[in-house]
């Protein structure tokens, strides 16, 4: 509803409810229909230049030369939008910060990021890690079992592969995308074949199919490079998952049969680090901790120093402030931007990730308190979400008093939460106001499209009038 919702507000260039719906409800910039339209490109065709500089802020992909890119350009509706979409080729800290699990696998294939392995194609260097392409490959995976096994460097000289077809098959198994100049598909096909990627090649040839249809029909279009990409990420991340399972000890696996799902001999090869807590050791990853967290990559050099290693000659590190269960939360969000949360574990993975300096996992954490709301706990978890800097949270606690609001006036909470933010105004004027007050009032009055939704929101608005007054406040 809210993905149909925001192209929609494209369509009409209605900034005000794009950004709530981008900010509060988190819908992705990049979303396509069944047309293979983005908002971006809606935008562009109905001429709302505040819209297409918002989205283009927030990473809407419009690079030049790409089929997105010309897409938009073509069917921009002023000059004055595509002179916006031509000079524009930065990506802000917001962006890094609503993708932080895409920027980090990007990052990944950086140097220095604890590579393991390093392939060398006709004078090319291509540094990787064997855990990743083992979990994305089998063919991979079967190749470092035999004939790469123990190796650091692996030189591929045959003729057919080229480094460019490499890096982008590489590119793919990390991020689930790849760009590729259009002069070389026909050699990442080939080479997709080899490692048989076959849900590779179907995307290829789906995205070259699009791209010839749309080439046929604007004369003039040049495109030079293609973007090959997931529509679905689930698969990437249940992939990196299995590390995860790799990594959680025997006796604390889920499988009946009390085994590992991969050969012992697998995890001993790709672990580069082991954490202990409460007496079990997790043979762990590298770059999936020091890669996601500031905390880790702290630890671990600090770590470094104490110069502290195992019987199976890996850096130990052993964590005393958390649960051997929160931890194990913690490890499959580093590994798959997931992990599963009820009511009663959820405030203690919150503490954590806020510890270890894990914004995805709160944001995570807060998704899951939104939908065990109550209304006898909705004001405790809107003072949690103030008190671990969760604004979207808070703001659902909100939306939910709005919706619950005569009962949510009848407790004892809530009238001190009111009481209490209305003491933290100070110098009172009548102007000022009451910030959950005020934020109850928006969420009764946003979005009123029918008369009868009006009476209905004039009646909650006296109710909360009436309360204020009981108290002796101005608002």
């Amino acid at each position: 509803m809210d993905q149909h919702e925001m192209f929609l507000c494209c369509r009409r260039g209605d900034l005000a409810k794009i950004q709530y719906l981008m900010e509060q409800k988190e819908v992705n910039v990049n979303i396509r229909d069944k047309w293979d339209s983005t908002p971006l490109y809606y935008a562009c065709l109905c001429g709302h230049e505040e819209v297409v500089k918002y989205l283009l802020d927030n990473g809407a992909r419009c690079e030049a030369n790409t089929f997105d890119g010309e897409r938009c350009l073509y069917g921009a509706l002023t000059d004055s939008i595509k002179k916006l979409l031509l000079s524009y080729n930065m990506v802000s800290s917001k962006v890094m910060r609503r993708d932080l699990y895409d920027e980090f696998l990007r990052r990944l294939q950086e140097p220095y990021m604890y590579q393991d392995v390093t392939f060398h194609i006709h004078g090319h260097q291509v540094p990787v890690h064997r855990c990743i392409l083992s979990a994305r490959s089998s063919y991979f995976a079967e190749l470092f079992r035999t004939r790469w096994k123990s190796k650091k460097d692996i030189i591929l000289k045959h003729v057919m592969i080229q480094p460019e077809a490499f890096s982008g098959i590489v590119q793919y198994l990390y991020t689930g995308t790849m760009e590729i100049p259009v002069n070389d598909i026909e050699s990442c096909i080939t080479l997709a074949k080899q490692c048989k990627l076959e849900k590779l090649i179907t995307l290829i040839e789906d995205r070259c199919k699009k791209l010839a249809s749309f080439e046929s029909t604007k004369p003039g279009v040049n495109i030079t490079s293609v973007l090959v990409e997931q529509t679905d990420k689930w698969d990437l991340q249940m992939d990196f998952g299995t590390l995860a399972d790799l990594a959680l000890p025997q006796e604390l696996c889920s499988i009946a049969s009390g085994e590992l799902p991969f050969e012992p001999e697998y995890a001993s090869i790709y672990a580069d680090i082991e954490f202990r807590v409460e007496n079990h050791r997790f043979y762990c990853h590298k770059a999936f901790f020091c890669g996601r967290s500031d905390y880790f990559k702290a630890l671990l050099l600090d770590h470094f120093g104490e110069g502290w290693t195992s019987e199976d000659k890996l850096p130990v590190i052993e964590l005393h402030d958390i649960r051997v269960d929160i931890f194990v939360k913690v490890m499959y969000y580093l590994y798959q931007e997931f992990c599963e949360l009820s009511e009663d574990n959820v405030y203690d993975v919150l503490c954590a990730a806020d510890l270890y300096l894990l914004p995805g996992l709160k944001r995570l954490c807060a998704n899951a308190m939104a939908k065990f709301l109550t209304v006898s706990d909705v004001v405790m978890v809107l003072r949690t979400a103030r008190l671990f800097n969760l604004p979207r949270l808070e703001d659902q606690c909100a939306e939910f008093m709005a919706k619950n609001l005569e009962q949510v006036l009848q407790l004892k909470e809530f009238e001190e939460l009111v009481k209490t933010d209305a003491s933290e105004v100070k110098d009172r004027q009548e102007t000022d106001s009451i910030d959950i007050i005020d934020s109850i009032r928006f969420h009764l009055t946003s979005f009123i499209q029918t008369y009868s939704e009006m009476q209905e929101a004039e009646i909650e608005l006296k109710l909360i009038d009436d309360f204020v007054s009981s108290l002796d406040l101005e608002c």
